[in-house]
């Protein structure tokens, strides 16, 4: 059987037909007593009157015991005013004692009925008197003053004291009903505070949201401008708090971010606010602002504060915070639009390495125009394969043949003018088109890798530069094992190079796919080493087949020898770990003789060749061929 829930409106009725067959007991019993007292005075007819109204009315009080409330009701009263008629009647008529009765009649009415039964009663009562009016009037009845004797008062103080118990109890209820409508509107008002609380505050940390944070924004703006100093909104995203969330829960999320949340509530002055704009992004309203210095010394603090250790379900986690400033009036005056300056100040921040803070500059938004702007001309020129695969050829220092080549994608334009990848790769990865991208020159590569090898070119290899965020959605194995199926390429012939950053970050997923690749026979690069986390336990652990080393060590050296130590350590540190080394960057006789020096297996930059078309890559690659062949 399903359970129903009662309305509301039903549980309501029910009280209220409680409450009334209680009054209808109350009331049938306190005038039962009266008129047994009275039947202990009473004489001849006013005996009997009183005796049949005690019978009618205790049958109305069974009646009400029984729950057959509305009849009792009808009843009782119906038994009440009849009596008064007839004491009237026998007695003095409309100037007897029993007219006193009427009004307590009436008040019994409003008491146990509703508009209907009041008016009834009220309506029946008053054609009582006017009837009894017209029998006097008409010689019916022979109205006679009554002698005084102590029976009368008896009756006088009966009729008083069951009016004045009907009184008391509508008094009592009334006041109830009082008492209950200021508890339900004490009620409502919590409710309507709680609301409004829930609508202006973050239900995790209790801090200001959005809608509050505008209201405060205006507030502290025109309290600012009234003393002519300055207001700063500051931008604050956690870095690295995605990988809080994947290693511990979401639990463990929301606790620490009430944790920092409290953390820098606790340390800001009067008049800063810090607001929740949404997941891990907060923003900082800082009023009466000077000068720069106290902005600048507030993101120091920020960062500082950001940056603690913080204890969560027996974890100790840090993280870093990227700030973004905008300030009013001189970046606008509206809480919407320096949002949005400060977020884009911000996202610099995140750009030029994060844990730090950046202004707001008019160029952000220039910037962020072309790049949206670039962004929509890539997709459709991803769809339509406008974009063109370039060979680099990488040289064997030891016999000075090119034993591979890397692929770079590159963006030509119809002017002639090529579009750089360092500007649309970052798109790429951010709009979701490095997964079709990247499948694109997957098989462009392995398809011109085979056709080489078909050639002659049996031992060349290729090199595939992967970007982290082709690993989100799982899909890369799988590409990898199709490249290689459609082009016939074995799959020792096939190098992905892989930045530092993808294996210091890669989480199991990552992990597993990069397992699963290795698995196919693939083989895998260390790509710009020495420019990001080098880290020699990931080395170890990963096995990879080479270690490129970054450019920037490469241009000076053979004439700057601060670089040397570092790259012949590093060389030495990759023959250790079975690696072979490959030096990018190389553009001049002096570099290319100390790393032939050094120990460097592979060289790879403008000495030989820049990144050239397919066509001039087969024709460097055939000139190769013919000369290992003398």
């Amino acid at each position: 059987m399903l359970e129903t829930e009662t309305p509301p409106m039903t549980v309501k009725r029910d009280e209220l037909g409680n409450l009334r067959r209680k009054r209808i007991l109350q009331i049938g019993n306190v005038t039962s007593v009266g008129l047994g007292v009275c039947l202990f005075v009473a004489r001849g007819v006013t005996f009997d009157i009183f005796a049949l109204s005690l019978i009618s009315i205790l049958f109305a009080t069974l009646l009400a015991y029984k729950f057959i409330t509305s009849v009792s009701t009808y009843l009782l009263l119906g038994s009440l005013s009849s009596m008064l008629f007839a004491l009237a009647a026998t007695g003095a008529g409309i100037f007897d004692m029993a007219m006193l009765g009427y009004p307590g009649v009436i008040i019994f009415a409003a008491l146990l009925g509703g508009r209907t039964l009041f008016a009834g009663v009220l309506s029946f009562v008053l054609a009582q008197c006017a009837l009894m009016t017209w029998l006097i009037m008409g010689g019916t009845i022979t109205p006679h003053s009554p002698f005084l004797s102590w029976s009368h008062l008896v009756f006088i103080m009966v009729i008083f004291c069951v009016i004045g118990f009907g009184v008391y109890v509508l008094v009592q209820d009334i006041r109830r009903l009082m008492v209950s409508l200021q508890q339900e509107n004490a009620k409502v008002e919590q409710n309507r505070i709680h609301i409004q609380h829930l609508a202006h505050h973050d239900p995790l940390t209790n801090l200001p949201n959005r809608i509050l944070g505008e209201r405060l924004f205006s507030e502290k703006l025109e309290e600012s401008e009234q003393k002519g100093l300055q207001l700063a909104l500051l931008f604050i995203d956690l870095d690295n708090f995605k990988p809080v969330n994947d290693a511990l829960g979401h639990a463990a999320g929301d606790r620490f971010l009430q944790k920092i949340s409290q953390t820098i509530t606790d340390n800001l002055s009067v008049n800063e606010r810090l607001i929740r704009f949404g997941g891990d992004e907060f923003i900082i309203l800082a009023s009466e602002i000077q000068d720069k210095s106290q902005i600048d010394s507030l993101c120091h603090n920020l960062i500082s504060w950001c940056s603690s250790e913080f204890e969560v379900l027996q974890t100790k986690i840090v993280v870093s915070c990227s700030i973004g400033i905008a300030q009013a009036p001189y970046d606008g005056i509206k809480f919407k639009q320096l949002c949005r300056k400060a977020d884009i100040a911000m996202y610099e921040a995140k750009r030029n390495g994060r844990n730090r803070f950046e202004y707001y500059d008019a160029k952000f938004d220039k910037e962020s125009d072309e790049k949206f702007k670039l962004i929509q001309r890539l997709r459709p020129a991803v769809a339509n394969g406008e974009l063109e695969v370039y060979y680099q050829p990488l040289v064997d220092l030891a016999s000075g043949h090119i034993c591979s080549v890397e692929a770079l994608v590159r963006w030509p334009q119809a002017d002639g003018t090529v579009v750089s990848p360092h500007k649309f790769i970052p798109l790429a990865e951010s709009s979701g088109l490095i997964t079709p991208l990247g499948e694109w020159v997957l098989n462009e590569s392995c398809e011109f890798c085979a056709q080489q090898h078909q050639l002659g070119n049996t031992d060349l290899t290729i090199a595939v530069n992967l970007s982290f965020a082709q690993f989100k959605d799982g899909s890369l194995p799988k590409a990898v094992a199709a490249a290689l199926e459609k082009s016939g390429l074995t799959p020792g012939a096939l190098e992905l190079e892989l930045t530092e950053s993808i294996l210091a970050e890669s989480t199991n997923n990552v992990t597993q796919q990069l397992d699963y690749i290795k698995a196919l026979g693939v083989k895998f690069a260390i790509d710009d080493f020495g420019t990001g986390y080098s880290n020699l336990n990931y080395l170890r652990t990963f096995s990879a087949h080479k270690l490129k080393i970054d450019r920037i060590f490469v241009k000076t050296l053979g004439l700057n020898k601060n670089e040397e130590p570092l790259v012949s350590g590093i060389i030495n540190m990759a023959k250790s770990l079975g690696m072979v080394t490959v030096a990018e960057g190389i553009e001049n006789e002096a570099a290319l003789a100390k790393l032939i020096e050094l120990g460097c297996n592979i060289g790879q930059g403008y000495y030989w060749s820049k990144p050239v078309r397919h066509a001039e890559i087969k024709t460097l690659l055939y000139v190769n061929r013919q000369r290992a062949k003398r």
